[in-house]
């Protein structure tokens, strides 16, 4: 049976405390593999830089990995951050993929570092003017892409490459940008459900068909922690407090094992700023997370669905995917 919504995987190859890096890189292969075999559309990776606890900072290089390990599922960027990157080296890159893999890498675009400002600056100096620069950054890929394009600088090896491109945004500013440029739009709410409804109002209302995309297509990112009963779900989901506590304070560091939920731990859960972030997490065993999938899906109308679990143990995380996966394909 498969799913009238697309159902997809965000992956940010986050590293468990007492993990290798390298053991990291194999479970999420083995993550893809499995997520293929379950009816998953896409399996994307995400971009960040100067954090120890994840290892998704050479975002092509893994996609490469990843495609490379598997067969059909859709591969690609959930973000590159353009304003770290040249266009014409973002170009290359996915045009090299675009070829050793044709018709199943994505390019999501962002604007945020994915990261602190003072490694932003390290990775481009002078990142703020690509920052206001990012819908035209964004045209100048499309012409690398486009098979008409003859400029005096040019990207041979992505010209003509079939190459899928997102606009990524956790704001309404990116909702813009994607209805201007008539591209599908994918919005953070699994991290930042504040504006989520705004932005997709804006981009459905304001949307300009293009040779790209003749109707509006939005995705939503939501956070999954499902397993076989909510007593676990909820253990497993101390992890992923854990880990928040360290964004929030500024002390990020690898994934920890999970924990009997304390007075301690559940004060940090009931914290406004906590709540706020994990607004859109839905954790419990199957029937609590699909009475809540469906009710986003009810409010949001969205296209597809992209799904981050922050588990410690690599098979509860293959598990929480296979529970979520049961369920897509049951509404």
């Amino acid at each position: 049976m498969k799913s009238k919504i697309p159902y997809s995987i965000l992956e940010l190859a986050v590293v468990a405390e007492n993990t290798t890096v390298q053991e990291t890189f194999a479970n999420s292969l083995d993550l893809a593999q499995r997520a293929e075999k379950m009816g998953y559309h896409r399996f994307w990776l995400a971009e960040h830089h100067n954090m120890k606890s994840i290892a998704s900072s050479a975002t092509s290089v893994l996609i490469g990995h990843i495609a490379g390990g598997t067969e059909k599922i859709r591969v690609g960027s959930g973000g590159i951050m353009l304003p770290n990157h040249s266009p014409l080296v973002v170009a290359e890159q996915f045009g090299t993929l675009g070829n050793l893999y044709p018709n199943r890498i994505d390019l999501g675009l962002g604007r945020a570092p994915g990261t602190d400002q003072e490694t932003a600056h390290a990775i481009r100096s002078d990142r703020m003017k690509a920052v206001y620069q990012f819908p035209d950054e964004v045209s100048r890929i499309q012409h690398f892409f486009s098979s008409s394009h003859r400029g005096k600088v040019r990207s041979y090896i992505s010209e003509g490459v079939e190459m899928p491109m997102f606009i990524l945004g956790s704001s309404t500013d990116s909702a813009h940008v994607a209805a201007q440029k008539g591209l599908p739009y994918v919005f953070a709410s699994h991290f930042a459900p504040a504006q989520l409804k705004e932005a997709l109002r804006i981009y459905r209302e304001n949307f300009k068909p293009s040779a790209y995309l003749r109707k509006p297509y939005t995705m939503a990112g939501i956070g999954v922690i499902a397993a076989e009963t909510d007593e676990k779900a909820q253990t497993l989901a101390s992890s992923m407090y854990q880990m928040i506590l360290g964004v929030l304070t500024g002390n990020i560091d690898y994934i920890k094992a999970p924990r009997p939920i304390t007075t301690e731990l559940r004060e940090l859960i009931n914290h406004p700023n906590v709540q706020q972030m994990t607004h859109y997490s839905f954790i419990g065993e199957k029937a609590s997370v699909k009475a809540k999938t469906e009710q986003f899906l009810k409010e949001t109308e969205v296209d597809e669905l992209i799904a981050v679990s922050h588990i410690y143990n690599h098979e509860d995380r293959v598990e929480s995917y296979r529970i979520f996966s049961e369920i897509m394909q049951e509404l």
